[in-house]
C-alpha cells in the first residue's frame, strides 16, 4: 500500500517536473525547446499535460544565416524524435477510444509528396487532376455491396470522420423532409445533435434501456406526440459509450404502427460497429433492403487509418435536391467539405485489398473474444464491468484517479468508464490494465475503507459487484 501510494506520488512529481519543463521551453530557442522535448518525453513516458506541450512547439522564423539555419533543421528533427517516442508511448497505453492503431502502409509513403484533392462528387471528375476518384469509388462500390445497395442505386463518398458522415446523413433526411422532427437516443454521438442545431431541426430525445439502446416504448410515446411531422430517426449501430445496438427492426415497426408509413426516413450511425455487424453470426443486418436512407461508418476506426476518415452511403435517388453544379470545378458537388482528402481513399481501398472479408472477420472475432476476457478477468479482480452483446466496448467502475485516466486514455461518462477491444489490443495490455487498475484501486480507497461503487443504475444490477448486487454475474 505504502510503495503504490509513493509510486503515485513520484509519477505526479514526474509529471509536474515535465509540465514545469515544457512551460519554461516556450520561450527558449529551438534548439533547447527540442532538447527538453527529449528530456521531458523520456521522464513521463508521454503523460505531457497538451497545453504545456503545445507551448513547447514554438514556431519561429527560419535563421537567414546558412550555418544557423542548418543547426535549426537539426534541432527541429532532434524535436520531432522526441515527440515521435511520446506517441509511440502514448499508442502503448491506449484504451479508451475506437482507434485501431495497428496498421503498416509504408507502401503507400509514396504518394505523399501529391496535393491528393478529391474535389465534389466522386462520380464526377473535376479539372483538376490530381485527385484519386478511381480509388474513392472502388472503397464505396465496396460498402454499397456490403449494404446490398445496388451499384446504380447509391450515391457516397469518403468523408473526413464518423461526424461528416452523420452531418450528411441527416442532412439529407432534412432534405427529404424538410417539416421533419429529428428522434435520436439520448445515448447518440454528441455530432447527431450537433446536426440538429445546424440545420435548426426540432429534435425529440429518447430515453435508452439499461443497456444503452433504444427504449422503443418511449420512442412510440413521443412519436405520437408528433403525428403530424415526418420523423428523421438517427438509429446507433453501437453507441459511443456502451457499445449498444439499437433495434433497427423494432424502430421501423414502431414507425409503421404509429402511422408514419412513407413519412420516416432513417440515418444508422455505424461509426464502429458498422463494420463490424455484418461479420458476427446471427447479428441483426443493417442493409438497404430495409426502408433506411443512409449508413456511415468511420474508416480510422475499426479498419485502421492515419488520418480521421469515413464514409457514408445513401440512396442516390435522395441527392438530386442536394447535388448543384460548380463551375469553377466542371463537377457537381453534394457533400459537407467539398475539398477532401485524397489519401484516405487510398489508405481504405489498401486495407479492403489487404484484409478482405476473411481478414475482417479475423479481426471481428480477435475483438469480441478479447472483450469478453476483459469484463472475466475484471470480475475476477472484484470490479463491475459490463459488455453488450455484439460489442467490444466493455464498461466498468470509473477510476478515481484522473491520473490513472489519463494514462490509460480511458474514455469516461458519469460514473462508468470503458475499454475499446480494438485489433491492436492483446492479451497481454489487458493484464497489465487490469494489474494495473486492481493495484492502483486498493489505494484510492485506503482512507475510506475499500467499498465496491455501487453502478447498477449504468451496467444493471446483475454486473454490479457492490455490497447490495454482489451476487454471481452473468456469463459472457
Amino acid at each position: 500500500m505504502a510503495g503504490s501510494n509513493t509510486s503515485a506520488a513520484a509519477g505526479g512529481a514526474v509529471v509536474e517536473a515535465g509540465d514545469q519543463q515544457l512551460d519554461a521551453a516556450a520561450a527558449r530557442p529551438a534548439d533547447e525547446q527540442a532538447q527538453v522535448m527529449v528530456q521531458v518525453g523520456e521522464k513521463t513516458k508521454g503523460t505531457l499535460d497538451a497545453m504545456a506541450m503545445a507551448e513547447a512547439f514554438a514556431v519561429e522564423e527560419p535563421p537567414v544565416d546558412e550555418e544557423a539555419a542548418a543547426e535549426r533543421h537539426a534541432d527541429v528533427a532532434r524535436l520531432l524524435a522526441g515527440f515521435r517516442q511520446h506517441l509511440h508511448h502514448r499508442t502503448d497505453h491506449h484504451l479508451g477510444y475506437p482507434y485501431n492503431l495497428d496498421f503498416d502502409f509504408s507502401l503507400l509513403t509514396q504518394f505523399q509528396s501529391f496535393c491528393i484533392n478529391n474535389l465534389g462528387d466522386p462520380f464526377v471528375e473535376s479539372n483538376y487532376g490530381v485527385h484519386s476518384r478511381p480509388f474513392e469509388v472502388a472503397v464505396l462500390d465496396w460498402f454499397a455491396r456490403l449494404w446490398e445497395l445496388q451499384k446504380d442505386q447509391y450515391w457516397g463518398y469518403v468523408t473526413t470522420c464518423g461526424t461528416e458522415g452523420n452531418l450528411h446523413g441527416l442532412l439529407v433526411g432534412r432534405e427529404v423532409f424538410p417539416d421533419g422532427v429529428m428522434y435520436a437516443s439520448c445515448e447518440s454521438h454528441y455530432s447527431v445533435f450537433k446536426a440538429a442545431r445546424m440545420y435548426r431541426v426540432k429534435c425529440v430525445k429518447i430515453d435508452t434501456l439499461v443497456s444503452g439502446e433504444m427504449n422503443c416504448a418511449d420512442f412510440k410515446s413521443k412519436l405520437l406526440q408528433n403525428t403530424g411531422s415526418p420523423a428523421i430517426v438517427n438509429v446507433n449501430i453501437g453507441t459511443t459509450v456502451k457499445g449498444a445496438i439499437d433495434d433497427l427492426d423494432k424502430i421501423i415497426a414502431t414507425l409503421e404502427k404509429c402511422g408514419f408509413h412513407g413519412r420516416f426516413y432513417i440515418h444508422c450511425d455505424g461509426a464502429l460497429a458498422g463494420l463490424m455487424m455484418p461479420f458476427i453470426i446471427h447479428a441483426p443486418k443493417v442493409t438497404f433492403r430495409k426502408p433506411i436512407g443512409s449508413v456511415s461508418v468511420s474508416g480510422h476506426k475499426f479498419m485502421g487509418c492515419p488520418m480521421p476518415c469515413g464514409v457514408v452511403i445513401t440512396r442516390r435517388e435522395h441527392i438530386d435536391g442536394l447535388s448543384t453544379n460548380i463551375e469553377y470545378l466542371s463537377s457537381r458537388d453534394a457533400t459537407i467539405m467539398g475539398s477532401r482528402n485524397g489519401h484516405a481513399p487510398i489508405f481504405l481501398w489498401y486495407t479492403l485489398n489487404t484484409k478482405g472479408y476473411r481478414g475482417i472477420r479475423k479481426e471481428v472475432q480477435k475483438c469480441l473474444r478479447n472483450a469478453h476476457y476483459l469484463v472475466h478477468h475484471l470480475r475476477e479482480a472484484g470490479v463491475s464491468a459490463s459488455l453488450n452483446p455484439m460489442s467490444n466496448t466493455v464498461m466498468f467502475e470509473r477510476p478515481r484517479d484522473e491520473t490513472f485516466v489519463h494514462k490509460w486514455q480511458l474514455a469516461c461518462e458519469g460514473n462508468i468508464a470503458h475499454v475499446v477491444v480494438m485489433p491492436n489490443v492483446t492479451i497481454e495490455k489487458l493484464d497489465n490494465f487490469v494489474e494495473d487498475l486492481a493495484t492502483e484501486r486498493t489505494s484510492w480507497y485506503e482512507n475510506d475503507g475499500f467499498v465496491v461503487p455501487c453502478i447498477a443504475k449504468d451496467i444493471g444490477q446483475e454486473n454490479c459487484l457492490c455490497g447490495l448486487h454482489n451476487k454471481k454475474p452473468r456469463t459472457v
